[in-house]
């Protein structure tokens, strides 16, 4: 009983954390994303594909947090 108020606990929390990574992530790539574009415009069709590219990747990050709640939370209940 003790472990499943735990998880109800610590899985949204966990959650939480998850998201907070790939959000500073993304902020920290947009931005020096558009400081280079700004500085040098020439270069933005070079950027643009690999920056679209990790974008994905970085957000993959808070997926797997979202869905490792989903099962750490199921196993706990049933």
């Amino acid at each position: 009983m003790e472990a499943v108020v735990a998880l109800s606990y610590g899985a949204p929390l966990a959650v939480g954390l998850a998201a907070v990574g790939p959000g500073i992530g993304l902020g920290l790539m947009t931005a020096a994303f558009f400081n280079s574009s700004a500085r040098q415009p020439e270069i933005q069709g070079k950027l643009f594909i690999p920056y679209i590219i990790t974008l994905g990747a970085v957000e993959l990050l808070g997926l797997f947090g979202f869905v490792s709640f989903f099962l750490i939370f199921s196993k706990a209940t049933a």
